[in-house]
């Protein structure tokens, strides 16, 4: 009988350690939950934050680059312009020798000397002002009997410099819808990176740890897809983060 009322006792004492131990682990559990809650929303945020600066600086540099591909755009225009004006200036001067030309063979033909000279000297006048271009058509046409102004590729020197900042302009553009792009798809990182922020919140009021875990689950999943979204992203043209730190 004592030793049954002794093992009565001994486990009659082993009782509330093992009922405070079952108490004790989801504590443990919580806590860890909590903990866990605590870094994911601290590491959400910092990438948040690095989202939204280097969408900041994509946009930035969109807004360079359109800007620059206009006053691009601009300059080629005005040197396209300058170069219709040329073509024009050897279509005048061109028609003047012609007339210069019929001037001197009517003097030859009067046997007026003084009109001869006084077109020749027009004619020499002229041949000193033409352009490259229209020497080159002229010697071509005197050849060939037809007009300077058919000969394939005359004139094109005179647009080379506004095709090429066409070229540039349209380069710039090309860049800055590339730069309107990466920043959109920042955008978009932020708004998953927001979702998790909004998940992780919310995870504490779920009471049953099943349901908690399985909201901080989804969170992480969402985390580690806009994580690897992010890195597939290009950085901004130029980035080197030493620039912003004043170490470089």
């Amino acid at each position: 009988m004592a030793e049954n009322k002794y093992s009565e006792i001994s486990g009659a004492g082993k009782t509330p350690n093992s009922k405070s131990r079952t108490l004790k682990d989801p504590a443990r559990k919580v806590k860890l939950l909590e903990t866990i809650t605590a870094v994911l929303l601290g590491v959400t945020t910092l990438l948040t934050a690095w989202a939204t600066w280097i969408g900041s600086l994509h946009e930035g540099l969109e807004h360079i680059h359109f800007t620059e591909s206009n006053n691009t755009i601009s300059s080629a225009i005005a040197l396209y312009n300058d170069a219709t004006q040329l073509v024009v200036q050897d279509a005048t001067i061109y028609a003047s020798i012609q007339n210069y030309i019929l001037d001197a063979q009517a003097a030859t033909t009067e046997g007026d000397d003084l009109k001869l000279q006084a077109a020749n000297a027009k004619l020499e006048a002229l041949e000193q002002v033409c352009s490259p271009e229209l020497k080159a058509a002229i010697d071509w046409a005197r050849k060939t009997g037809k007009s300077p102004f058919e000969m394939e590729g005359y004139g094109q020197s005179y647009y080379d410099e506004a095709s090429v900042l066409v070229k540039d302009s349209q380069d710039l553009l090309t860049t800055g819808k590339q730069d309107n792009t990466n920043s959109d798809k920042y955008g978009l990182v932020t708004v998953i990176y927001s979702l998790v922020l909004f998940l992780l919140g919310i995870a504490g009021t779920f009471k049953r740890s099943p349901n908690r875990m399985l909201i901080m689950g989804t969170a992480v999943v969402l985390l580690v897809v806009g994580f690897v979204f992010m890195l597939s992203i290009p950085m901004p043209e130029g980035f080197n983060l030493l620039n912003y730190l004043g170490t470089n």
